[in-house]
């Protein structure tokens, strides 16, 4: 991945996350207040890089723990944590994993959209939006102090409800990108935030859901 695209902008994240992503921003919050405004509970949250959640994500029940690359298996007290906060036994429907930068809370999910249930409840503070992308299509959502304002597939307008994007946010999908690395760019600009490819992969807090 290009060194420059990854410490600049949001736009990247449509490649690292091929299989499908959702991407989470919400003004005035902090990862811990993130995570439970979406059913966390503080014990439960556990710092995790992105290739230990997608190893707990992609495991079958019936696998044993030693086949997980990230953990020694043998620390049962790290392993008894993972246990209790529902990332072992059974690989977890979703993980969501929380940051922070300029002022906003960010969470990323690979394949999930488990925070897109709870999009009023992460604009309590000002603005929040998700953005998915799976195989079949994308979708935004855009909520301001605990209203859903807008959701919308970037790119196709007629499958929009609420207020539209163009009018709610300032986006018109005017480039040759995809519907989803086009409000990613636009959303670069507009909110000013860039997210660095290393600090995402590396420890985030994290939740398991489902």
């Amino acid at each position: 991945m290009n060194r420059e695209t990854t410490e600049n902008g949001l736009s990247w994240i449509a490649d690292a996350y091929d299989l499908g992503f959702t991407l989470t921003l919400s003004e005035g919050l902090s990862p811990h207040e993130l995570l439970r405004a979406i059913g966390a509970e503080e014990r439960h949250m556990v710092p995790l890089s992105r290739d230990a959640a997608s190893e707990l994500l992609g495991r079958d029940e019936e696998d044993h723990i030693s086949d997980l690359d990230f953990l020694d298996w043998e620390d049962e007290t790290t392993v008894a944590r993972l246990a209790s906060a529902g990332f072992l036994p059974v690989p977890p429907e979703s993980i969501v994993r929380a940051g922070s930068v300029a002022g906003w809370a960010y969470a990323l999910e690979e394949i999930s959209c488990h925070t897109g249930d709870y999009i009023g409840a992460l604009s309590t503070r000002g603005r929040a939006v998700c953005v998915h992308r799976n195989q079949n299509f994308s979708r935004v959502e855009f909520a301001l102090r605990g209203e859903l304002v807008s959701s919308f597939e970037p790119g196709l307008p007629h499958l929009a409800n609420g207020v539209p994007a163009e009018v709610a946010l300032g986006f018109v999908h005017d480039s040759d990108e995809v519907g989803e690395v086009a409000f990613l760019q636009f959303l670069e600009g507009e909110f000013g935030i860039c997210l660095p490819w290393e600090e995402t992969e590396a420890e985030l807090l994290a939740a398991a859901f489902g």
